[in-house]
């Protein structure tokens, strides 16, 4: 019983973790934009476009996977009138990280299951078929001399080499 709650805490926690950095990254980009816009506390289309823009480049920058296209402008225009509550063609700070919460949980969805298969998945399946290597004539030796924690690192060192080479296909 303590162990699925020490589970269910620790999701609890990673979510919360992770609400909070969408947080420090909308904070930090709303504020950029709005102190080269006017003395207004919200923002226009072009500085929500802007925005979007950094956010997509900081994604692409510093995490793992595919590169990730930032929304086209016909597409951003129509989520800004859907999170536009109060319907003055601005996006407040509150209204501003719910847009970026929206666009972005495609995104880090796509780079958590990457980071989760290559991680902790290709490991475990190595670990799991190194006995089914044993009859394989040549190969089974070799890999029964390999030391169990080696084994798992070159397979998910081929699943990330596979994974980089299909990101290239797409």
């Amino acid at each position: 019983m303590g162990g699925i709650l020490a589970t269910v805490q620790d999701k609890l926690h990673g979510r919360q973790w992770k609400e909070k950095q969408i947080r420090k990254i909308t904070d930090r980009v709303f504020d950029h934009i709005k102190d080269d816009a006017a003395s207004r506390d919200a923002l226009t289309f072009e500085e929500v476009y802007i925005s979007v823009l950094c956010v997509f480049n900081d994604i692409n920058k510093h995490l793992p996977g595919p590169h990730h296209d930032p929304p086209s402008k016909e597409k951003l225009r129509s989520l800004m009138k859907e999170y536009d509550v109060n319907l003055d063609g601005l996006l407040d700070r509150e209204e501003f990280t719910k847009f970026i919460r929206k666009l972005t949980n495609d995104t880090l969805s796509t780079v958590s299951l990457n980071l989760i298969i290559a991680l902790v998945l290709a490991p475990a399946v190595a670990l799991l078929t190194k006995r089914a290597t044993e009859g394989v004539p040549g190969v089974g030796k070799v890999v029964q001399r390999l030391p169990s924690s080696v084994y798992a690192s070159i397979i998910t060192l081929g699943v990330i080499v596979i994974q980089k080479s299909s990101e290239g296909c797409e």
